[in-house]
């Protein structure tokens, strides 16, 4: 009678959960989207079918199948199943959880995997508590990130475990899950006979933006409108009231969109570039995050070939400081675009690089004497400031000395390119230098 009672609260169970909940693909063959993971003859399939599963860090956006690919790692293999979340989980139930599948491990000879959600939550001491675990094979950790493990999983733990990078799932993919749902009588949708127009199906997929789980949560939300058995594009849209977003200000989204922000401006593509800054805004981002970073950009890929980049570029950082969202949208589009479209050197960015270099690999000599101020008669008489040429009394205004440390005499750091201003700028150089060269000033790079 209890065993009724029990499978009678877990159909209940069944039928309350969402509709994402119940369509988890319960076997490899209907997981679809990652066949370069678990596809016929992929080495991952393989290592599950065999049950000769090694811990894994899942990694990959909300809604691509990471806790799904756990659960039927689960299914198919003999070993007993653990499931965490890193979001509740204490330090003592991982340790629990470790006791439980040492004694599983010593009693029956039955392995235990431990699967860990949003693994990226646990801090350093909960992650550590896994080590010795995971090293003598008492436990088979899977866990599931959305962010980079690089940076979120602790080293010693995530060289013991092989990353599994799951993409966002393509728009077919997320066609088949829905129409999947809709026909499904036992879990799904097909007891209701319900019917999703075409176009309501491409306005879906289109929103998921590859994320299985918001196109069921919105098809389910919209199945609960639908009059005369029809789900329209438009009740589509009133379910889902926003795209899917991979985009998080604190994670791996953020750093690669305004990685793509910036090689669209280095690369003189406005159009890219406009693109990943609406992208950015558009979720959220930081505006004086960007205005930062385009201030950079100015400077590391634009330099002297166009001085007025990093003065618009400030001028738009100021812009967005004074006035606020949304209107210092359109100033950080404007400069965006400029920059884009200024002649592009780095020769600014090499020197600097350059000379930081020495800083740090060469003797740092004191000032040369003649280079120092001299405020007292004290230090007038220790040589400070003595043999000091004051360029204005030159009749070209060009100094006639050596300004660098003696060990560095000669080094040349910033080579202006032909581009933009620079050519002037290269041009005016060249002057120095040759005046520099006749009054006996070296200019040799190795000396």
């Amino acid at each position: 009678m209890e065993d009724l009672f029990a499978a009678h609260a877990r159909d209940r169970r069944r039928h309350a959960a969402p509709l994402a909940e119940r369509m988890r693909p319960r076997s490899l063959d209907e997981i679809v989207g990652q066949d370069h993971l678990v596809g016929p003859g992929s080495l991952l399939r393989t290592m599950i079918e065999n049950d000769r599963l090694l811990s894994l860090i899942l990694w990959g956006p909300p809604g691509c199948g990471k806790t799904t690919l756990a659960r039927v790692i689960a299914e198919q293999t003999e070993a007993a199943f653990i499931s965490l979340s890193a979001v509740t989980a204490t330090v003592a139930e991982v340790r629990r959880a470790v006791q439980e599948a040492s004694e599983r491990l010593t009693s029956h000879g039955r392995r235990t995997i431990l699967f860990i959600d949003e693994i990226h939550r646990f801090n350093r001491a909960q992650q550590d508590a896994l080590l010795p675990a995971v090293e003598d094979g008492t436990i088979v950790l899977i866990g599931a990130t959305t962010e980079n493990p690089s940076f979120e999983v602790n080293a010693p733990l995530l060289s013991r475990c092989r990353v599994v990078l799951l993409e966002p799932l393509p728009d077919e993919a997320v066609r088949v899950l829905v129409l999947r749902a809709l026909s499904d009588a036992e879990r799904g949708l097909g007891a209701t006979g319900l019917r999703l127009d075409p176009d309501a199906l491409d306005l879906l997929v289109n929103l998921a933006n590859g994320d299985a789980r918001m196109a069921l949560n919105t098809l389910e939300v919209a199945a609960v409108g639908a009059r005369d058995g029809v789900i329209t594009a438009n009740l589509v849209r009133q379910a889902a009231m926003r795209r899917a977003s991979l985009y998080d200000r604190a994670g791996d989204a953020h750093y690669d969109a305004i990685s793509a922000l910036h090689k669209a401006i280095r690369g003189s593509d406005p159009d890219a570039a406009v693109y990943w800054l609406a992208r950015m805004l558009e979720h959220g981002e930081d505006p004086l995050y960007i205005a930062r970073r385009l201030v950079r950009a100015a400077s590391e890929d634009i330099g002297l070939s166009d001085p007025h980049a990093l003065v618009l570029a400030v001028a738009a950082q100021q812009a967005v400081h004074a006035i606020g969202m949304p209107e210092g949208a359109v100033a950080l589009a404007e400069v965006t675009i400029y920059l884009a479209l200024a002649p592009k050197s780095n020769a600014v960015y090499r020197a600097y690089e350059a000379a930081r270099r020495d800083v740090a690999e060469t003797r740092n000599d004191p000032v040369p004497l003649h280079l120092r101020n001299a405020p007292t008669a004290l230090l007038r008489q220790l040589g400070w400031g003595a043999g000091y040429r004051y360029p204005h009394d030159e009749p070209d205004a060009i100094g006639r000395q050596e300004y660098l440390p003696p060990r560095l005499r000669g080094r040349r750091y910033y080579e202006p390119t032909e581009r933009g201003w620079e050519a002037r700028l290269r041009e005016r150089l060249a002057t120095i230098r040759a005046r520099r060269e006749r009054d006996g000033q070296s200019t040799d790079a190795g000396a």
